[in-house]
């Protein structure tokens, strides 16, 4: 888990330094990087890239490729540090969307957590003059639409293998990227090149190494490492691009991790 949030840490600060490249640019990039992998994985294990659900699969292909490209923009905007914090409210639209779609019933104290998480948020809107109206907007309808994935992801199930799913997702991005840039491009120069091709060489082993950690024995301890990624990124953020985060911003962003973690060790508790 520690490796994933390490990768996942790695692309983020990449996506903030390339930020004067337009979304639909990174996306196509980190899609790119990322088939060389999915594809060559199905192919030699002589997995169906087609797939078994296919209307499934283009959807969740094309809610995450929305998700994906909203965070890109935030970015802009938001010290990323701040902005990986705010997408990590998630998990709360999934169990919203869980609720009305897959009629899944969440004890009221998974809401007061919930709570903590957004009184977080609201704390990091109003104590730190670095997160603008729009950024916080983009961040937020990105974690709406990734959590409406996790949801589909659930419906999905286990009729389709995960690689398919994540290939489905990258072809969806490549495509919708590649449409986006063709109306907005921005010619990489020298070391540019190699960063966007490395998007998603670190964000596929961010997602591998993430998968295993879940498919261990020991889940219950190590998934909280997952928001190690936060406090990573802040800290990089500060170093890199010389981003302040006022004490009282630094507190919210406690209490949405708090929030999210409280909620995860609740569920696996019960």
């Amino acid at each position: 888990m520690l490796i994933s949030t390490l990768s996942f840490t790695v692309m983020n600060l990449i996506v903030k330094y390339l930020a004067h490249f337009g979304s639909g640019q990174l996306v196509l990039f980190r899609a790119f990087g990322s088939l060389f992998f999915t594809m060559s994985y199905l192919i030699s294990n002589k997995i169906s890239i087609a797939g078994n659900q296919k209307k499934l699969l283009i959807l969740r292909g094309i809610v995450g490729v929305t998700s994906m490209g909203l965070f890109f923009m935030s970015v802009d905007y938001l010290p990323i540090g701040s902005a990986v914090s705010l997408r990590y409210l998630s998990p709360i639209f999934a169990t919203i969307f869980a609720v009305i779609f897959l009629r899944e019933h969440v004890k009221p104290i998974q809401w007061l957590f919930f709570l903590m998480a957004f009184g977080g948020v609201l704390m990091i809107k109003g104590f730190d003059p670095n997160i603008n109206t729009l950024g916080l907007t983009l961040v937020l309808g990105s974690a709406i639409f990734s959590g409406g994935v996790y949801v589909i992801i659930n419906k999905i199930g286990q009729k389709d293998h995960p690689v398919v799913i994540v290939n489905y997702f990258m072809w969806i991005s490549f495509i919708v990227g590649g449409i986006l840039s063709f109306f907005d491009w921005t010619m990489p120069s020298g070391i540019e090149w190699v960063l966007l091709l490395s998007l998603g060489v670190f964000g596929y082993f961010g997602q591998l190494f993430m998968t295993k950690a879940f498919q261990s024995q020991a889940t219950n301890k190590i998934v909280s490492l997952k928001y190690a990624e936060v406090i990573f990124t802040m800290i990089a953020g500060a170093f890199w691009f010389i981003d302040v985060y006022p004490p009282l911003s630094i507190v919210g962003t406690l209490l949405v991790i708090t929030g999210l973690i409280l909620n995860i060790w609740y569920r696996r508790k019960t």
